[in-house]
């Protein structure tokens, strides 16, 4: 089958062809995100390839089912870019994937927490300049803090997992909640003990119009001073502005991120050599108490192999009209 595969960089496409070597699909790569200034390049292909920051949306999709596109392909778990009730409507399939390694996030979380806790990033400028003072560096121990994990899927729970090594008490809120979650040493929340009690949250949910801006200027307030925030699930998640309010008046202690609200211009790209015109990125860059990674958690030669995988067998699947077990939706 033909299939379309944008937001495609160097390193993922190893992988892509190696999953293919049994696929036999013919791939044409392009650098470019999908959005209407770019869905012309998929015409007359049967499957279309997108990833995190790609724009599906109503208007997208009738051009890809103009085109003779039958199947969307997500090489990621979530699907909030794509509009899943026009897809319908379009009787256009969704796939995604549903799970590849939930240990490449929950460990890319925790180094994000370890780096910002002992202050890692300002340790490591500071050596290659040959300053060894510890001023600044203090951090605290993990061991017998309390850490809430908001999203006990299966990231969280591996999240949950580790935290409980390093001797956390461990306190988790999700709607669905998770025995896999109990079963390990975790309990659910309490109303308001998030807020009170939590020296690190740690979001691990996904990115639906009840989870956008779970974390805001409210929520900020209630939270225990001095509270370290991560975030490696969506952008969205966090009002930007509000935590940065925060960071200013150290109710929040410090934060990490690997994903960020307007990243879709910033993000899988090389801006050295450019002025950035987000000033909301440049502020959070400009803290000493926040590190920023360009959506990497996921990079893992693992996830990689799993993500390029089932994202062929989809198509494959949806090629010789068989189940499609990865299919997403509109509830």
């Amino acid at each position: 089958m033909e299939v379309a595969i944008f937001s495609s960089t160097p390193y993922e496409r190893q992988y892509l062809d190696e999953a293919n070597r049994s696929a036999h699909h013919k791939l044409r790569y392009f650098d470019v995100p999908l959005d209407m200034d770019t869905v012309g390049l998929a015409a007359n292909y049967g499957a279309v390839c997108i990833f995190v920051n790609d724009n599906a949306n109503a208007d997208v999709l009738e051009a890809l089912h103009k085109g003779g596109t039958g199947v969307l392909a997500l090489r990621c778990t979530g699907f909030n870019n794509v509009d899943l009730k026009a897809a319908g409507e379009l009787g256009m399939k969704v796939v995604r994937v549903v799970t590849y390694s939930p240990n490449s996030v929950a460990e890319h979380a925790v180094a994000l927490l370890l780096a910002i806790n002992r202050k890692v990033h300002r340790a490591y400028n500071r050596t290659r300049d040959s300053n060894f003072s510890l001023d600044g560096l203090t951090g605290f121990d993990l061991c017998g803090k309390t850490v809430a994990v908001v999203g006990t899927g299966k990231i969280g729970c591996v999240f949950a997992k580790i935290m409980l090594g390093f001797g956390c008490r461990v306190i988790g809120y999700d709607p669905y909640p998770s025995a896999e979650f109990e079963a390990l040493g975790g309990r659910y929340a309490t109303p308001g003990e998030i807020g009170e009690k939590a020296d690190i949250i740690s979001l691990h949910c996904p990115l639906t119009p009840a989870t956008h801006h779970i974390i805001n200027s409210e929520t900020l307030k209630r939270a225990k001073p001095g509270a370290l925030l991560i975030n490696t699930s969506r952008g969205a998640l966090v009002d930007t502005e509000a935590v940065i309010e925060a960071l200013k008046s150290g109710q929040l202690g410090g934060l990490g991120i690997d994903v960020y609200e307007q990243e879709a211009n910033i993000f899988f790209r090389d801006l050295s050599s450019e002025i950035i015109t987000d000033d909301v990125i440049q502020r959070l860059v400009s803290f000493p108490n926040v590190i920023v990674t360009g959506h990497q958690a996921y990079l893992t030669r693992e996830a990689l192999t799993t993500i390029c995988e089932t994202t062929l067998n989809s198509i494959t699947a949806f090629e010789k009209n068989q189940p499609l077990e990865n299919e997403v939706k509109a509830a």
